[in-house]
C-alpha cells in the first residue's frame, strides 16, 4: 500500500513537471523563443528586418521605454531611443550613414542623445549583442560599429563564436572576458526583455524602429529613415531657440 502511494505522488509530481515544462514553452514562443532539448533557449526570427518607413504618434507620455546604452548629453532637448539588430541591413545603414551625420549636427552639441535598445533577429545577433555589451560608453558604439560593418563576414555562419572572439580582442578584450560576456545569461535575458517591450507596447515587428521624444510629445518610426527625413522630424521636436 505504501509503494502504490509513494508510486501516486511520483506520478503526479511528474506529471506536474511536464505540465509547467509545456506552459513555460508556451510562454516562451509567444516571446519569440524556443526550448531545446538541453534544455537551453534560442532565439528564434519572429520579427524582420524592414524595409518600410512609417510612422505612428501614439504612445503614452508616460510610458517608460528601455534604457540601453547612450550616446550623448543627458541635457539633450530630444532623446531617440533606436530599437536595432546587429543583423540587420538596414540598421547597418542607419549606424554607419546616417548616424554619423545626425551625431556631428545634433548629438556632439548636446542637442540630441541617442539610446541604443537592442532587438536580436536570430542567434548570431543576440550573440553580437552579447558582445557588445562587453563594452561600456562610447566604446560600445565602436564595437557596435565593426559589428555593422563586418556583419556579412559572421551573421551567415552558423557558429560565429571565433570571429567574435576576434573583434573582442581586436577592441583589447581578452578572450576568457569575451567568454565571460558571451555565455552572460543575464544579459540575453535582459534583451530578452527589451526585445518583448518593443513588440508588446511599442508594436515593433522588424528592425530598425525608433522613439524620438521630447517635452513636445513622442513619435515612433518604422524602419530607417534617411538623413533628410531624420533631420526634419528632429527639427519637429526640438524647441523654438534650439533650431
Amino acid at each position: 500500500m505504501r509503494l502504490e502511494n509513494f508510486i501516486k505522488k511520483c506520478s503526479s509530481i511528474a506529471a506536474g513537471i511536464v505540465v509547467f515544462l509545456l506552459a513555460f514553452g508556451i510562454y516562451m514562443s509567444l516571446k519569440g523563443y524556443v526550448m531545446n532539448p538541453d534544455g537551453s533557449i534560442t532565439l528564434v526570427q519572429n520579427a524582420q528586418a524592414s524595409d518600410k518607413v512609417g510612422t505612428d504618434g501614439k504612445i503614452a507620455p508616460n510610458l517608460l521605454i528601455p534604457w540601453g546604452p547612450q550616446l550623448g548629453s543627458n541635457k539633450a532637448q530630444v532623446t531617440i531611443y533606436e530599437f536595432s539588430s546587429f543583423a540587420c541591413y538596414h540598421c547597418a545603414q542607419f549606424q554607419l550613414k546616417t548616424l554619423p551625420k545626425l551625431q556631428e549636427k545634433y548629438i556632439d552639441k548636446g542637442l540630441v542623445r541617442l539610446i541604443f535598445d537592442d532587438f536580436p533577429l536570430d542567434k548570431n545577433s543576440m550573440q553580437a549583442s552579447l558582445l557588445a555589451h562587453c563594452f561600456s560608453g562610447n566604446k560600445f558604439f565602436r564595437v557596435a560599429d565593426m559589428l555593422y560593418e563586418k556583419q556579412r563576414e559572421w551573421s551567415s555562419v552558423s557558429n560565429p563564436k571565433d570571429l567574435f572572439l576576434k573583434y573582442a580582442y581586436l577592441n583589447g578584450l581578452r578572450q576568457e572576458d569575451a567568454e565571460k560576456c558571451l555565455s552572460d545569461k543575464e544579459k540575453a535575458e535582459e534583451i530578452m526583455q527589451i526585445r518583448q517591450f518593443g513588440i508588446a507596447n511599442l508594436g515593433i515587428s522588424g528592425t530598425p524602429s525608433f522613439v524620438i521624444s521630447s517635452v513636445k510629445g513622442r513619435e515612433i518610426i518604422y524602419g530607417a529613415p534617411n538623413y533628410e527625413t531624420f533631420d526634419a522630424l528632429i527639427q519637429k521636436y526640438l524647441p523654438e531657440d534650439k533650431k
